[in-house]
Parts: C-alpha cells; sequence; structure tokens
C-alpha cells in the first residue's frame, strides 16, 4: 500500500474507536516511524512501506487503539510552539496550560517577576516556556517526583535553559530557598473517584492527576502554604477543573480577605486559571486590566 493509503486505514481504525483527531495521530504515529516531518511525509504519499515499516506502524496503531497516548509513543508533545520530550514519568502537558505561561507574560509587561517558581514542574514545560521568554527571572521548578524531573532534566538540557532553570525535588513549596514574586501551580485536580475510571490513568502517573476526594486537596493545601513563599506584592497563578472556580476562590477569599482575585477562562469557556495577588487591588489595575488571548 501507499502512504496515502496507509495513512487512509490508520485513521478510519482510530475513528471507529472514538479516538480524537484521528487524522492528526495517524499522521504522527506514521512518521514516528519514518522518521521524517510534516513536509516530508506529504510530498510523496504515493511512495510504499517497507515491509518491516508495515509492521512498525501496524506496531504503533495497536498501542493507540489500546489506549496507550500518541504522546508516549512518540516521546513528543507540542506545548507552547515548543517540542518536548515525554514518557510515562511525567503527565503529558494540556494546550489549556499554556494558559498560565500567557498569564504570566501577561502579568510581567507591567508587574516586577524577578523570580518565579513552577510548583509540579513534571516534564518542565511551562517552566522551560517562561524562560525562553522571560530570560531575566530567576526560575525555580519543583516536584515531587525524582523520575519526573529526570525528563525535566532532559528537556531543560534540549531547549537550553539548563543554566536558567533550577529543578528542586521536594513536595510543593518545601524545597523553595526563598520567597518569589509568582508562584505558579499545575496540581493535581482530577476527583479520586473520576481518575480511577479514565482510561489515561493506566498510562499517566497518578499521582500527576489526584486531587483526592474532591479534587482540591492539594489546591487548598497549596494555598495555606503561600504567605510565606510569596513576596509581599507577589502573584499565584492555578490551573483548576471545570466547576471549581467557586470552591477555589471561595477558599482563597478566606484566607486573603484583601487579596485580588480574578478567574481567566479558556478557549472553551471554562473557568482555567485563578489569580491571586497578595497586594489589594489598585484602581490602576481595575481599569487597566492584562488581557489574554
Amino acid at each position: 500500500m501507499t502512504l496515502r493509503q496507509d495513512l487512509s486505514r490508520a485513521r478510519q481504525l482510530l475513528a471507529s474507536h472514538n479516538i480524537m483527531d484521528a487524522r492528526l495521530e495517524s499522521e504522527l504515529l506514521l512518521r514516528q516511524v519514518l522518521r521524517i516531518s510534516q513536509v516530508e511525509l506529504y510530498q510523496d504519499l504515493d511512495c510504499q512501506l517497507s515491509p518491516k515499516e508495515e509492521v512498525d506502524f501496524e506496531r504503533l496503531i495497536k498501542r493507540r487503539l489500546g489506549g496507550e497516548p500518541t504522546a508516549y509513543i512518540t516521546g513528543h508533545r507540542g506545548f507552547y510552539g515548543l517540542d518536548f520530550y515525554v514518557d510515562r514519568r511525567v503527565l503529558i502537558p494540556r494546550p489549556e496550560s499554556e494558559l498560565l505561561v500567557e498569564k504570566t507574560l501577561c502579568l510581567a509587561q507591567n508587574h516586577p517577576v524577578s523570580t518565579i517558581v513552577d510548583i509540579g514542574t513534571g516534564c518542565g514545560a511551562i517552566a522551560i516556556s517562561l524562560s525562553l521568554n522571560l530570560p531575566q527571572s530567576k526560575i525555580y521548578a519543583t516536584d515531587i517526583s525524582v523520575p519526573a524531573l529526570k525528563v525535566a532534566r532532559v528537556n531543560c538540557q534540549r531547549h537550553g535553559v539548563a543554566d536558567r532553570v533550577c529543578l528542586l525535588a521536594g513536595d510543593m513549596l518545601d524545597p523553595l530557598p526563598e520567597p518569589v514574586d509568582l508562584i505558579i501551580a499545575n496540581l493535581p485536580y482530577v476527583r479520586e473517584l473520576e481518575v480511577s475510571q479514565m482510561g489515561l490513568a493506566s498510562f499517566e502517573p497518578q499521582l500527576a492527576l489526584n486531587g483526592g476526594w474532591d479534587g482540591l486537596e492539594k489546591i487548598r493545601r497549596l494555598c495555606r502554604e503561600v504567605n510565606d513563599k510569596l513576596r509581599p506584592e507577589g502573584y499565584l497563578l492555578m490551573e483548576i477543573g471545570q466547576g471549581q472556580s467557586g470552591a477555589v476562590t471561595g477558599f482563597l477569599r478566606g484566607l486573603f480577605p484583601s487579596a485580588k482575585i480574578d478567574i481567566t477562562p479558556d478557549l472553551s469557556g471554562i473557568d482555567r486559571v485563578v489569580s491571586l495577588n497578595l497586594a489589594a487591588a489598585t484602581s490602576h489595575e481595575l481599569e487597566s486590566p492584562c488581557e489574554v488571548t
């Protein structure tokens, strides 16, 4: 069969198993077999796979049909225009998490953010994206998982920021050596019951998914701890799950009655990022909000 026919058959198989973006995923798997770019793939769709390549492609398709995410199969995941190495030691970065990067860059236009910490960094996607866009900022990246930090180190070296992103092993803010201007956190926020029902849970690390009985155990704990590790006018940015904004903002309001708290929706209109500023809001901040597109 030609590459065109192989792609068509793979796309139909993936779609029949209710796999979203079947066309894109079939292309990614075929490119993994051939070790070529998308442009190279489409330059000659009428050529044929070798017998070994046919077998390899079939094997990758079977892995995907078995529920294994394409990012783990290929070892690649795009995030904020960059390519990151991922494997089963880390959670696969989600597009909605790019909003944390956008919010940070927006804040940096009007507020000093010389020191930043990324809590639960995983593969390092957020910390590395920020380091490349804010080269003057000192960035810490913590994770309780030492295996995850090994993946983050690979990505730091790949993107040339190993000397600018300080990887720290430890729980939440515990390993942070100093107060910072900005705390970014993409903590587990999936309810424990839902984690057990998710197909991806058998592949992605449950430590990075399980947010406890209501999904907010880790988030509440971080909120209680930020006061000691956030500078007086510092910011906290947290990614949250669908339907959690009311509970999270209410909890933060109880801890920090005079703080400024904002919610930013993602492209689907879901409340996705909670922003807390320890300094009380000024009239200038209220009249000139930082917009994220």
